[in-house]
């Protein structure tokens, strides 16, 4: 009797999947599945915050400085793709309803560096909780042996992103349009 993954995989118990026999169209299926998935957990951690006027360009802002501790208006407008007028505007937004900060920089105090407040951070942090919660609502659905073998994906796609980044980092950071210019 074959399990549902196994049907999905068309294998059986005890059958060895050879992934480089697996179809474009199965890849595209992972693919969608899990681009579902986590556009689902990220919709249940952003609901609040969108309640309180936090839109989700002021999230990917603040995930953006979370990664990136601190980045000058012009940098930001870069990553964000707009020009330099309006990302002043939306950090204007922003540092009114408190989520960040405008830091000059000592040495050229014409540069203004952009950085999470301490709200931002705690903003980002209850979003992370409320995703946090419903992941794990969600973990304690599957069977013990359903959760080790999602821990071993997980691990061998984490090692699989880990090569790529490796391999070629530019090919990566044009993939995703990131653009570093310091």
């Amino acid at each position: 009797m074959r399990t549902i993954d196994q049907e999905r995989r068309g294998t059986r118990e005890g059958d060895a999947v050879d992934t480089a026999a697996i179809s474009p169209d199965a890849v595209e299926r992972i693919i969608g599945d899990f681009t579902t998935a986590m556009h689902e957990l990220r919709c249940q951690g952003t609901q609040r915050l969108v309640k309180q006027a936090v839109s989700m360009t002021h999230l990917h802002v603040m995930w953006l400085l979370e990664h990136h501790d601190e980045l000058t208006m012009g940098h930001l407008a870069d990553m964000l793709g707009v020009s330099l007028s309006n990302a002043t505007g939306l950090i204007d937004r922003m540092e009114e309803r408190g989520v960040i900060e405008r830091v000059r920089v000592p040495d050229d105090r014409r540069v203004v560096q952009v950085r999470l407040s301490a709200a931002g951070r705690a903003m980002l942090e209850d979003v992370q909780v409320l995703k946090s919660t419903m992941l794990r609502k969600v973990l304690v659905r599957l069977d013990p042996e359903q959760l080790q073998r999602l821990a071993r994906t997980i691990e061998d796609v984490r090692g699989a992103i880990n090569a790529e980044l490796a391999a070629d980092p530019g090919a990566t950071e044009a993939a995703f349009g990131l653009h570093h210019t310091h």
